[in-house]
């Protein structure tokens, strides 16, 4: 038998009446990739352009995906050619508009927004053509047949590129061709914007009514699911109710990831239901309806500690977008498991219908994400400013910084820039005089350190963060906290001290044996001629001791630290210059190494610890905390 390969001719023509099919839908396609090839030519060159270029590619996008629900919509309907173009043209207005909607470069919250529109849209393409009563057979065909082709288009779309890249390659190579990286670049961007794309589009099902007739099932799919996603999602949940149960017997809160964890399986065993949904009725596949059931049952109290731990952080640092989205995913699988455990009459299409009604909610308006958020970060800044007294007449004002402090500064600048980079400056607005429009804009023409460019992006965001830091009095702090920060220890009552020995060299004449302190574990041992040398170091306490044969030595940082603070103006004498005036830094101090040592005196040795470092806190009551220490131990045998 002869292989027949599909002629040019053939080619062109399928790619001719997929584009008489779907014209809007290729006219996003084309739009968008030729924004982004402008968008990589001018990458760092004309931020303006540069901008509308990647708002372009985001509202190609969402265009291709809404005119797609458009076309899927009015075909299933039988509506005449005049009506069906008139909603095309509507759906294509709708998604030119957003583009004045959307400036994720100003705002960073839009590129959440842009993904959300997304979601939700993509959402749109898997039901609109299943809106009447019924049909969730053929609702279920239409998404594997998308599904499959989806990944059929990735792997035909990666392989031309790898193809087409090692080509040019080549020619580099060969005959001294000056292509540039950005014409790889390019090259993917036409790939999966265009050829991907009316591949995809090629394979979408024409008549979905046909598809309701349709009762085939793919083998490997059934094979793959029962045999590999439903065991998995049930060593899942099993793991999850353990932790749940530990929980409960050692009453403390969940950790913070067990939210990822409970979506995670959530989203896992939903979609292993939906991939076995056609063959539950099957009289071999009767278990299936069982562990329907159970998985949805289940799914309760994991959702009770989701709530519980979500609720948790809400409390204490406020609503963030991530925070909001745990919530809605919540009450949104709390529906989900109650609807498939009350009614006995199910449709799955209301699993994406739902979602993509939630994720529309959530997108705008005093009930979206980013307005709640908003409001409760900024809510957040503005409690920080009253407290330090840095809110006068409806404004922020300069507080003064030398009256806050590490902890406190660092928790201000924190919010500061979390509200500065995730809704921009000009959220600020309504508590600053100046116009800061007219601020960004200032800001927006300076140019790099290091270059001559524009700052990009994320660099503009950082500059707005430095002026306001600066102009609300917090320049002196970081917007994290500093590492020593991270203690028990409170900081309005305490203070750090550092204490080093100011020369860099140990003399050991006179010793026998220098032996570097490990402190990274807890118990060490060597052995030297005979000796048997064991090092403890006690972490909850900060000391530690030497054992050497049977003589025992015990050494306490605190020793040296009470003897140097009761006399605090031989103290000042070792002062360090260095970050003197670094809020972030402990108060240094380089004493000689005769001031940082002690000596312990044995039947058979004399043991010196030389004190290299030594890090606590001290309160106003006058009790130091030791944190941290480093030295070496310096025997002499008798």
């Amino acid at each position: 038998m002869q292989m027949k390969f599909p002629s040019i001719k053939n080619l062109v023509q399928s790619a001719a009446n997929t584009i008489k099919r779907y014209p809007f839908e290729t006219f996003f396609a084309f739009a968008g990739t030729i924004a982004a090839t402008a968008k990589i030519e001018l990458d760092n060159l004309n931020r303006v352009s540069e901008n509308w270029c990647m708002r372009a590619i985001m509202i190609a996008n969402l265009g291709f995906l809404l005119s797609l629900s458009a076309t899927l919509y009015t075909q299933s309907k039988n509506w005449q050619s005049g009506k069906k173009i008139l909603v095309k043209i509507a759906a294509t207005v709708i998604a030119i508009a957003l583009i004045f909607m959307i400036n994720p470069p100003e705002r960073q919250a839009d590129y959440t927004r842009f993904f959300l529109l997304s979601l939700a849209f993509h959402l749109m393409v898997a039901f609109a053509a299943f809106t009447g009563k019924g049909q969730i057979q053929g609702f279920w065909q239409f998404n594997k047949t998308l599904f499959l082709r989806i990944l059929a288009s990735m792997l035909y779309g990666v392989v031309l590129f790898a193809g087409l890249a090692a080509a040019i390659g080549a020619t580099n190579f060969l005959f001294n061709f000056k292509f540039e990286s950005d014409t790889y670049q390019v090259l993917w961007v036409w790939i999966t914007g265009m050829f991907t794309t009316l591949f995809f589009l090629a394979g979408v099902p024409i008549d979905t009514a046909v598809l309701n007739e349709d009762e085939s099932y793919p083998k490997g799919l059934k094979i793959f699911t029962q045999y590999v996603l439903i065991p998995l999602s049930t060593v899942y949940v099993l793991i999850l109710l353990a932790y749940e149960i530990k929980i409960l017997i050692e009453w403390k809160l969940p950790k913070g990831l067990v939210s990822n964890l409970i979506l995670g399986y959530a989203v896992f065993g939903i979609l292993s239901l939906l991939l076995v949904y056609p063959i539950r009725e099957q009289n071999e596949n009767k278990w299936l309806k069982t562990y329907t059931r159970s998985f949805y049952f289940l799914l309760i109290p994991l959702q009770i500690l989701l709530f519980v731990a979500v609720g948790t952080r809400v409390f204490s640092y406020g609503v963030t977008e991530f925070r909001y989205f745990l919530i809605a995913l919540a009450l949104w699988l709390l529906f989900i498991s109650l609807y498939f455990l009350l009614f006995k009459k199910q449709n799955i299409k209301i699993i994406p219908i739902s979602l993509c009604i939630l994720t529309l909610l959530s997108i705008y308006g005093p009930q979206s994400a980013f307005t709640m958020s908003m409001y409760s970060q900024r809510g957040m800044v503005i409690s920080f400013f009253k407290k330090h007294n840095g809110f006068k007449d409806g404004k922020l004002i300069l507080v003064d910084s030398t009256k806050i402090n590490m902890k406190e500064g660092s928790l201000g600048a924190s919010r500061l820039s979390y509200f500065i980079y995730h809704y921009d400056l000009k959220g600020l607005q309504p508590y600053f005089k100046r116009d800061l429009n007219i601020v960004a804009d200032s800001l927006a023409k300076q140019k790099g350190e290091y270059n001559n460019l524009l700052v990009d992006r994320e660099g503009l965001r950082t500059l707005k963060y430095q002026w306001a830091k600066k102009q609300l009095g917090l320049g002196r702090f970081s917007d994290y906290y500093y590492p020593f920060a991270e203690t028990t220890t409170d900081f309005s009552e305490s203070e750090s001290y550092m204490f080093s020995q100011k020369e860099n060299i140990t003399v050991v004449k006179g010793y026998d044996i220098e032996l570097a302190s490990n402190l990274g574990a807890d118990t060490v041992i060597n052995n030297y001629n005979g000796i048997t040398i064991k090092q403890v170091h006690f972490a909850e306490t900060h000391r530690c001791s030497l054992m050497l044969n049977n003589d025992i030595v015990k050494f306490d940082p605190i020793e040296i630290v009470n003897k140097m603070m009761t006399d605090t103006t031989t103290l000042e004498k070792y002062r360090s210059k260095k970050n003197k005036d670094n809020l972030y830094m402990p108060k240094g101090y380089e004493l000689p190494a005769n001031l940082m040592q002690v000596t312990r005196q044995t039947p058979g040795y004399t043991v010196v610890f030389q004190f290299s470092s030594i890090y606590f806190d001290r309160s106003k009551k006058g009790n130091p905390d030791i944190k941290n220490f480093s030295g070496t131990y310096l025997i002499k045998i008798k």
